[in-house]
């Protein structure tokens, strides 16, 4: 049997992580990860859990410095004179641009304006973030998030969303070092590759969050 793990549904946040389409195959040119449409589900039970709910996306331009369109650069430093901006550190494939197919919420979520707290981040040609709770890769600008939390009376967040190895992580580090209490339903959360994806639920878990199968797992009381 799969250990319970008990929150106090008026003092609980559900964080929908990045749970767009440009992360699951549906956006092949974009930043695929297999099963990421799978989420829903999970997503949807974890926030019968809590009191509110919260969503980040990705924001970015088709402008962006970081984009490359090849395919042995993906996930690669940057180089040159994008090497001296503090806020960006690798190459992707353009995802999540503002108006297209991909920027959207996946189907079977709440509709953005359905959600308590609603982050955009990257904007900025010049930063790439992957925590949803700061702008810049130092954790110096807010998005607001925690201090929205904070000023709810929150004390728990039930995290999920895309992806386990890159935004999902440095959300959940970012809301325990901000003193949350931290659920990751795995359920609710898919990675890019087998290996990062091991390594960082170990990461999460070494810092302190407490981790689950699936949404069962947590009791509201």
């Amino acid at each position: 049997m799969m250990e319970k793990v008990y929150v106090q549904k008026s003092r609980t946040v559900a964080f929908d992580v990045d749970a767009m389409y440009c992360f699951t195959p549906r956006c092949p040119d974009e930043l695929a990860v297999e099963g990421g449409e799978d989420i829903v589900e999970e997503l949807n039970a974890g926030a019968k859990k809590a009191i509110k709910r919260v969503a980040s996306k990705d924001a970015h331009p088709a402008n962006a410095y970081w984009k490359t369109e090849e395919l042995k650069e993906l996930a690669q430093p940057l180089e040159g004179r994008f090497a001296n901006f503090p806020n960006i550190d690798l190459k992707w494939f353009m995802h999540g641009v503002p108006g297209t197919f991909g920027f959207e919420l996946i189907a079977g979520l709440p509709k953005p304006e359905e959600y308590d707290f609603l982050i955009y981040k990257g904007v900025e040609r010049d930063m790439h973030p992957y925590g949803a709770c700061y702008h810049d890769l130092g954790d110096k600008i807010s998005t607001g998030v925690i201090e929205w939390m904070q000023v709810q009376g929150m004390d728990t967040v039930i995290v999920g969303g895309l992806a386990t190895d890159f935004c999902v992580k440095l959300t959940v580090l970012q809301l325990l070092r901000a003193g949350f209490r931290v659920i990751l339903n795995l359920g609710a959360c898919r990675g890019i590759a087998p290996d990062s994806t091991e390594k960082a639920i170990n990461e999460m878990q070494d810092a302190g969050a407490v981790i689950v199968e699936s949404a069962t797992q947590i009791i509201a009381q």
